[in-house]
């Protein structure tokens, strides 16, 4: 039955139930994850929480002995309007200090509309609502999953695989072949590697019935956008404390007033005050051209200065503000946002 480790001694089926669209009319819907307790001792939920009213939940309540099952009941009012909804359950084990996140989404629609509207982006016959999807913030060690609904807007069965799948990404369809006229669920899993850290988009390429189709926007391959961070489950609050930290003079670079073309050149600068050496994983932005000097570890009580070189040449004249996310290994500090402002003639 279950699939998903979330925590030392519980398995679930999954830990993200589509249910895909629905008519804001037809009133509330209800789904159950399923839990398996695979250690040696008793486990108990000691408590589910939605993040609104609009979401009830029910739990087992009874401690779940080794090998038996458990279960999570959850029903979404569909009241709140014809929106697309995401909802998250933050659900208390007493085997893990760590919240479990289980979360139900769908789309709740006024009336039935044809497929090809409600999956604009279309690889052929083979259907989805946009090329990139989130999969969040991952740990390492750990892996995450999600899923999306996805369509067949053909009048045949369709078969659908994927070819030059990224490492660490592992994606599939159900059900395959998807039937004429019908939707299915396209479930995607990524495995955090030491080798990869910050924001990563994990690519694979449709086939279906055995043809690569290029979108009908001109694109080949499907994005999977996820986060990867340290993980520091088996730190203690005293290692946390003492571990490295970044204190920063200033969060903010500001270039002023500057022609469109100039490079701005953001220096930062931050001290470690921790007991531990401090180190940066990875530098991203949300700029489309710009580079980062190198970034040399910081023992305890050093100073380091770094700049980030951000080209302007195609950026919009007006305010301006770029985001800068160091991907690090401080307890305290594991993501840290700089930012870089200005105004671009």
């Amino acid at each position: 039955m279950a699939q998903e480790k979330i925590s030392p001694s519980v398995e679930i089926d999954r830990t993200v139930h589509n249910f895909g669209d629905i008519l804001h009319d037809s009133g509330p819907v209800s789904c159950t994850f399923n839990l398996k307790n695979t250690g040696d001792k008793p486990v108990v939920i000691y408590n589910v929480v939605s993040t609104c009213g609009c979401t009830d939940v029910e739990w087992t309540k009874e401690p779940i002995r080794p090998g038996q099952n458990g279960k999570i009941s959850v029903t979404y009012s569909n009241d709140e309007g014809a929106y697309p909804f995401d909802k998250t359950l933050t659900t208390y084990l007493s085997d893990t200090k760590k919240p479990v996140l289980l979360k139900i989404r769908g789309v709740s629609i006024d009336a039935p509309k044809p497929l090809h509207e409600l999956y604009p982006v279309a690889y052929g016959p083979f259907a989805l609502r946009d090329h990139i999807f989130k999969c969040g913030n991952l740990e390492q060690g750990e892996q995450k999953s999600e899923a999306v609904m996805v369509a067949n807007t053909s009048d045949k069965p369709i078969k659908v695989e994927f070819t030059d799948v990224d490492s660490n990404l592992s994606i599939s369809v159900s059900p395959n072949p998807i039937p004429a006229q019908s939707t299915a669920e396209m479930s995607f899993t990524v495995k955090a590697d030491r080798k990869i850290w910050g924001k990563n988009i994990y690519k694979a390429t449709p086939v279906v019935n055995g043809k690569i189709y290029r979108s009908n926007d001109g694109k080949s391959d499907i994005g999977i956008w996820a986060f990867t961070k340290e993980n520091f489950a088996h730190l203690s609050q005293d290692q946390k404390a003492k571990g490295p930290r970044p204190t920063f003079d200033e969060s903010t670079y500001s270039f002023g007033k500057i022609k469109r073309g100039e490079t701005v050149h953001a220096t930062f600068t931050f001290k470690n005050d921790g007991k531990e050496c401090f180190c940066i994983y990875k530098v991203d932005t949300d700029a489309k051209k710009w580079s980062h000097s190198t970034i040399p570890a910081a023992m305890p009580g050093d100073k380091v200065s770094f700049r980030v070189h951000l080209d302007t040449e195609n950026l919009p004249a007006g305010e301006h503000l770029t985001i800068v996310t160091l991907t690090t290994n401080s307890p305290l500090r594991p993501i840290v946002n700089l930012f870089i402002a200005g105004y671009i003639e």
